[in-house]
């Protein structure tokens, strides 16, 4: 079988060569043969061999190992991933949650001509499994009828050895959330140690961080034509393991304009960068990348402060138009991280999202897909994030600078959607990571370029951000003026210290895109908490929400704000806990869902916890470790709760609080138990404790008698502690 043909011309000259490729990809994804199409309606990526024969392929270029269920929708990364590497003439498979415990489903369409691409999934596996206290979750929403036990404890380990098993000498590239994240020497909640980099457990050849299409069809592309694997290791956005006898190659690579950064934020970088009043610019001269070398596996492993130092390094090493490569020994053997890819184009975007996607799970499932219900009628208008929350991995995945759609783009969406007979006229949530940061971006590129800044909104936002929400409300007016429309609704993930700079933005949230309920996130209200986890402070809240009533007031209905906040982050204890429950109280919150703080891998809120110390400054950090102090953060937050009175009360003696238990308006609980509680009281004393604990592979059950295959894959067992 020959290669596909990859002479595309090139639209824009000013932007990349990849990204050329993909803005090239618009014109044509509608033309792409597709035999499997009937009346141009587009058919899913095959998941047999079958369904590749009758597109007339009998060999395939990539085969993609995902463990979620195939969602041909561009919400899921499998489904951009495949659908751009068919748009530039490969043919692309996908095998969705295989029986790891064999190799079979790696060999369904035969030896891949070019490569295996793994992920574990739009989640890291080990979040997907269990709850911040280690315990199997009742629903995977990933996978077809919430079912769990459909992919293995750390599935990207699984997943590449099997490949390797299957085929050898066929490239193995790893992807995704989980693989990106465990690139170097991470910290793991759930074996409560260091471990080394993913790259030396899973044995792939490289592994491609953050968002992957441009890299991804580079790598097709060059493989295609004839190139190593090993050639692969100058791009930026990939992690590869020298073995121990190669020497690290030299970085930058040799000088070509593939590998610098774009000229147009390399202008005016040797002029002084003015001072700005209140703002700290960490600034480098220097536009080239070079090498910082970080301590070693075994100094992170043994010494918390090295890992500490570690983990600065990596985040300020964040920015790729000015960061350094990182190699990180372990033994004898070095990881190597290339600087992250830059930004893509809005073209780019736009062809990403323009592709003929079926927007439906595959048609093998005969079960709803609970992730697929939740984002089936939602748009995507941009990606990355500028907040650099401690606990969250959105920044370091897709990076800090916004890539936003075209509203040319966004619009034709939305009529295609409007324009299905099944949909029902609402758009369930019109955003991205964030919905407020639309075309939102440094007003001074120069500055831009040498920028360190963890976050551009904290602990100030700063002031050559740009914040202008014109052109997203713009995109919102025209986006409810579609035929067939009847709602847009906005359905979280505001940023309300920036949602706040701009009235006739909170004016068309609140008259025309709140469905009766609006989530925000302020996460918390103690002012050292919210410092470790790079928030605004609570009185940021406390104003937005004094608008949103105006704004809904104004217009005459009756609407509500449902605020998130986690308990037992880094700097939270007893007393900062039992000062967001009085605040609860005070305003009538009775928040129904809690969200436990799950130290989750490359995180700054997760070197927190395991060493005890803020990276950046290196000052001691409060940390609630213990099973028994997590839990009496999390019943303060429902302290209204019956069932949680005991543990309420007991939170409240040990910080001598007792003035809030009594029979008054200013009490959180009661001077007495209720029924409720000593029921519950009593039940759990006559229960014994079943270690319920995380998650049961397959086959293993809870004793030494092996479960058949079929009960296995579908039936969770009693589980068990994850294993180191």
């Amino acid at each position: 079988m020959s290669g596909p043909d990859l002479s595309l011309p090139m639209v824009n000259p000013n932007a990349g060569r990849l990204g050329r490729l993909l803005e090239s990809l618009v014109g044509q994804a509608s033309s792409l043969p597709n035999p499997g199409r009937q009346n141009a309606r587009p058919t899913p990526l095959p998941m047999t061999m079958d369904e590749a024969r009758r597109r007339g392929w009998d060999e395939l270029d990539v085969v993609f190992v995902t463990g979620d269920a195939y969602i041909d929708h561009p919400s899921f990364a499998m489904a951009i991933l495949g659908r751009v590497l068919e748009a530039a003439g490969f043919r692309v498979g996908i095998v969705s949650q295989p029986d790891w415990r064999k190799v079979d489903d790696w060999r369904r369409f035969g030896r891949p001509r070019l490569f295996f691409g793994i992920s574990g999934g739009n989640m890291d596996s080990m979040i997907n499994h269990y709850t911040a206290n280690k315990k199997v979750r009742n629903a995977d929403a990933y996978s077809p009828g919430g079912r769990i036990g459909l992919r293995p404890d750390r599935a990207t380990l699984s997943y590449c050895q099997r490949a390797r098993e299957a085929y050898p000498g066929v490239p193995v590239i790893a992807g995704g959330v989980e693989a990106s994240l465990r690139r170097l020497a991470h910290y793991d909640y759930w074996s409560d140690k260091v471990r080394r980099s993913i790259l030396l457990d899973c044995k792939a050849d490289l592994v491609v961080f953050g968002m992957g299409e441009e890299a991804i069809l580079e790598i097709a592309q060059r493989l295609n034509k004839g190139e190593s694997v090993k050639d692969l290791r100058h791009m930026r956005g990939v992690a590869y393991c020298l073995g121990a006898s190669e020497t690290i190659p030299p970085w930058p690579p040799a000088k070509s304009s593939k590998f610098q950064v774009p000229s147009s934020k390399l202008e005016a970088t040797s002029s002084r960068v003015p001072e700005v009043e209140h703002e700290t610019w960490n600034l480098e001269p220097e536009t080239c990348c070079s090498t910082i070398t970080l301590p070693t596996f075994d100094q992170v492993a043994t010494d918390k402060l090295a890992f500490a130092e570690a983990t600065k390094i990596i985040h300020n090493e964040t920015n790729p138009y000015n960061a350094k490569r990182l190699v990180q020994w372990h033994d004898r053997q070095a990881v190597v991280a290339n600087p992250p890819a830059f930004p893509i184009s809005q073209a780019s975007m736009d062809a990403i999202y323009t592709l003929p996607y079926t927007r439906l799970p595959h048609p093998s499932y005969r079960e709803p897909i609970p992730a697929w219900g939740m984002i089936k009628d939602s748009v995507t208008i941009m990606r990355g994030c500028f907040g650099g929350c401690t606990f969250c991995s959105i920044t370091t995945h897709q990076g800090r600078t916004i890539q936003s759609r075209s509203k040319e783009s966004v619009i034709s969406e939305i009529e295609q959607m409007a324009a299905d007979p099944k949909f029902k006229g609402t758009i369930s949530d019109i955003g991205g990571p964030t919905a407020n940061m639309f075309e939102m971006k440094c007003t001074r590129p120069d500055v831009e370029a040498v920028c360190r800044r963890q976050s551009c909104v904290h602990p100030t936002i700063c002031k050559l951000l740009g914040t202008d929400h014109g052109p997203l409300v713009e995109l919102m007016k025209e986006a409810r003026q579609v035929p067939g429309i009847k709602k847009v609704l906005v359905a979280s993930g505001i940023r309300m210290d920036l949602a706040r700079r701009s009235p006739e933005y909170m004016r068309e949230l609140v008259q025309h895109h709140v469905g009766g309920h609006l989530k925000v996130a302020p996460e918390h209200t103690d002012p050292d908490v919210l410092m470790k986890m790079r928030k605004p402070a609570n009185d940021d809240f406390e104003r937005f929400t004094e608008v949103f009533n105006r704004e809904s007031k104004r217009a005459g209905k009756r609407q509500f704000i449902v605020p998130y906040f986690i308990a037992s982050h880094p700097a939270s204890d007893l007393d900062a806990m039992i000062n967001l429950a009085v605040f609860l109280k005070q305003n009538g919150y009775k928040p129904d869902q809690v969200q436990d703080f799950i130290p989750a891998p490359f995180d700054v809120a997760t070197a927190m916890y395991y060493t005890g110390i803020d990276p950046f400054t290196k000052k001691p950090v409060y940390i609630a470790k213990q099973l028994r102090d997590r839990k009496l953060q999390r019943a303060l937050m429902q302290f209204f709760k019956p069932e949680n009175y005991f543990e309420v009360r007991e939170a409240l003696q040990r910080a001598k609080r007792t003035d809030l238990i009594g029979d008054g308006c200013d009490s959180l609980i009661p001077s007495r138990p209720p029924k409720e509680a000593l029921q519950k009281r009593r039940q759990d004393a006559n229960q014994r404790f079943v270690g319920n604990y995380v998650h049961t592979p397959p086959g293993t059950g809870a004793g030494p008698k092996r479960r058949n295959d079929k009960q296995s894959r579908n039936r969770p067992g009693k589980g068990y502690r994850p294993k180191p």
